[in-house]
């Protein structure tokens, strides 16, 4: 169990302490508006009024204490790189920090920030690829180049054989685990027929992960 602190509890900031939460970590969630804190208050560990650009009420709150830090500040930008600042001047290490704008996110950059979160813009990424690859059902980016995807067998693809489908020679594409219903295989078998909602787990550089998923079509 870690400890994490939010700043900045509207729409997204409220989502991520409270999947924090689900995953039993303990969260320190601030906001300047008493709604925003109330919503949560019976939901995450601690929910605060206070001020995330002021130094001294960060450092009233331990938040030199937490494993990591995101600041959910989203319209006001000047708002959003004084509380970075004084982070940074707490020594947090690990400081996640959602970006408005483009300039916004240039100055975080600056600042040392590499953890700099885009939610409209990467929303609307993982809705172009859920479009574009439908047997595609959830993906996470080990970096810009390689994913883990998790692939549903769609009903036409009911008695493939998992070879068929998977074997190329040449291919850096990794096969982690099958699941079916709640049994979870992690070597499986060349011959292993497919069934309708099997999922595969499986990663891989992104575009020999793109032809594959021609395969699912």
């Amino acid at each position: 169990m870690a400890l994490f602190a939010v700043i900045g509890l509207g729409s997204f900031g409220g989502t991520v302490a409270l999947e924090l939460t689900h995953l039993k970590h303990d969260v320190i969630g601030i906001d300047t508006l008493k709604k925003n804190v109330e919503n949560l208050a019976d939901q995450i560990s601690h929910a605060v009024i206070a001020d995330g650009t002021d130094e001294h009420v960060l450092d009233e709150l331990n938040i030199q204490n937490c494993d990591a830090v995101v600041v959910a500040i989203g319209e006001d930008i000047e708002a959003s790189i004084l509380c970075v600042l004084h982070l940074k001047n707490l020594g947090i290490k690990q400081i996640l920090v959602k970006a408005k704008s483009k300039a916004h996110h240039m100055i975080l950059s600056h600042l040392g920030i590499d953890q700099i979160i885009h939610p409209e813009e990467d929303m609307g990424i993982r809705i172009a690829q859920s479009l574009s690859y439908p047997m595609v059902r959830r993906y996470m980016a080990l970096n810009n180049e390689r994913y883990i995807v998790k692939i549903e067998i769609a009903s036409n693809l009911q008695g493939a054989q998992f070879q068929s489908l998977m074997d190329d020679s040449n291919s850096e594409i990794q096969t982690l685990l099958l699941q079916r219903g709640s049994h979870v295989i992690y070597q499986i078998a060349p011959g292993t027929i497919l069934q309708e909602k099997d999922i595969l787990i499986v990663e891989g550089p992104v575009e020999q992960l793109r032809q594959l998923s021609n395969r699912f079509l």
